[in-house]
């Protein structure tokens, strides 16, 4: 597409520019009243901010898709009160035979009672309820839904990691049509927040996903689709690699990169650390580590001879660390996803390895107490985003939706002031500069130049001066994937 964005300021500046776009690269920057002679439609911004579009690097994209037609539990602060909610809904919303609850977003970390089958059965009765936790790491049933799932007997009802993964796959089985449409409408919300790309790391076939979706006119966002072990050589045999475009997307859809999940998560207290959790003792008191470390190096280095590029989960210090090492067997790079707890040294292996720390930092709010718990006297190795850029580390941030909203304004308001709210900044010393925030959002833009991809959003205030509460609600008048625009207030 093909036109002029009129009376426009860069980020950092007051001066008003005219933004030329040409077959979806921007073509000239300055005072810009025609191309060879002839004029071009031309959109005022109204001396609004244009700043590159925004990436979402770590979504679930169909989880979060759902989430808002689930059972909302996130406020919940006990497993009695997560079992009033469910039979709050149930007493509002009569189940008919068939169905089943699906909720979201528990987090029992500091809980001061114990999820179990039984206080799920009292509020529930016959119905098959399913609660997701909202780090994704574990699922709480009722005796129903463990029959229904096949984990009947299961003693206290809440499955962690591959058990609770097995259960969230079996749940997501919406009619695709009914998925797509509620895909769509996530995409346009998406790219009302100035998003013009995700990596989708949901756990299915995405190339399929995808494909159907494009093609019946999904077309707001670029999306790199993820692999994980069971696809890899299906993947391999269709001769798929990172950064590939997949033909008939109209260049919106490429492959992503291979993601295996090595340990489990902090909430759900199988981040696999040096340490032992307080309170925590046999045999996963450290956590879990789900995969071997030498399984992980020939995982990643059949993915990289094929050039698919390995995304790594770690969370806790000691998975971290047997992620890098993996990397530097394999002699590869690539991202550890989240990297939440970090020694020293493994700070300093990141850059040396080239590896890119793939980070959530709204989860450091979301975690910040149960890190005060569990990780007591280790915060300062937390969430270490200052530390990892002034390492060299590459960093691109994303919110793992729908652990946390798909809005990388969050993510860069909570990376910028690490605080939420009224709350004082947690561990201020590793807040990042807006201007690295906003390149780790924008694939290591943070401004506009001649020649790149006319992928843009259109701010009403300057992202380099807003405070950390305006990052997060920052208006977004308009959003271009292109030069085409994907969502208009102007």
């Amino acid at each position: 597409m093909n036109l002029v964005l009129r009376n426009a300021r860069l980020p950092g500046s007051d001066d008003l520019v005219d933004l030329r776009i040409v077959d979806g690269r921007i073509d000239a920057i300055g005072y810009l009243p025609a191309v060879d002679g002839t004029a071009l439609p031309s959109v005022d911004v109204h001396e609004r901010w244009v700043i590159p579009g925004l990436w979402d690097n770590h979504v679930h994209f169909s989880q979060w898709a759902q989430t808002s037609r689930r059972l909302d539990v996130s406020a919940a602060t006990s497993a009695a009160a997560t079992a009033e909610l469910v039979a709050g809904r149930l007493a509002a919303v009569p189940a008919q035979p068939g169905d089943r609850l699906v909720g979201f977003g528990f987090r029992d970390g500091l809980w001061p009672d114990a999820p179990s089958a039984a206080l799920l059965d009292a509020a529930s009765g016959p119905v098959p309820v399913v609660l997701v936790s909202g780090d994704l790491h574990s699922c709480w049933l009722n005796s129903a839904a463990l029959a229904a799932y096949g984990f009947a007997g299961h003693q206290s009802g809440l499955l962690r990691e591959e058990d609770a993964f097995a259960v969230a796959h079996a749940i997501d089985n919406v009619p695709d049509a009914d998925l797509d449409a509620w895909a769509d409408e996530a995409a346009g919300n998406a790219a009302a927040r100035g998003v013009v790309g995700i990596v989708d790391l949901e756990m299915t076939w995405n190339l399929d996903v995808w494909r159907r979706r494009m093609a019946a006119g999904g077309d707001k966002l670029r999306v790199d689709f993820g692999l994980y072990p069971q696809h890899l050589e299906e993947a391999i045999a269709l001769g798929l690699s990172s950064g590939q475009v997949i033909d008939g997307t109209g260049g919106l859809l490429s492959v992503g990169p291979f993601k295996v999940i090595t340990d489990g998560s902090l909430n759900t207290r199988t981040a696999y650390c040096f340490d032992e959790y307080p309170g925590l003792t046999g045999e996963h008191a450290r956590g879990l580590l789900t995969v071997a470390a030498d399984e992980l190096v020939t995982l990643m280095g059949r993915a990289h001879a094929a050039g698919i590029r390995p995304a790594v989960h770690a969370i806790g210090d000691n998975a971290n660390s047997l992620a890098l090492d993996a990397f530097e067997a394999v002699g590869c790079t690539g991202s550890i996803e989240h990297a939440q707890l970090l020694t020293e040294a493994d700070v300093a292996r990141f850059a040396r390895l080239g590896v890119t720390a793939s980070v959530q930092p709204e989860h450091a709010l979301d975690d910040r107490d149960v890190a005060d718990r569990y990780w007591a006297g280790r915060t300062d190795r937390a969430f270490r985003l200052a530390d990892l850029l002034a390492a060299g580390v590459p960093l691109a941030l994303g919110s793992d939706a729908p652990v946390a909203p798909l809005d990388p304004w969050v993510s860069m308001s909570a990376a910028v002031g690490r605080s939420r709210g009224d709350r004082a900044a947690w561990h201020a010393d590793q807040a990042i500069s807006r201007q690295a925030a906003l390149a780790a959002s924008a694939r290591g833009r943070h401004s506009i130049a001649v020649g790149q991809v006319a992928d843009l959003a259109v701010c009403e205030t300057d992202p380099f001066v807003a405070s950390v509460a305006d990052l997060r609600r920052m208006p977004v008048a308009a959003t271009l994937l292109g030069g085409r625009f994907t969502h208009d207030t102007l």
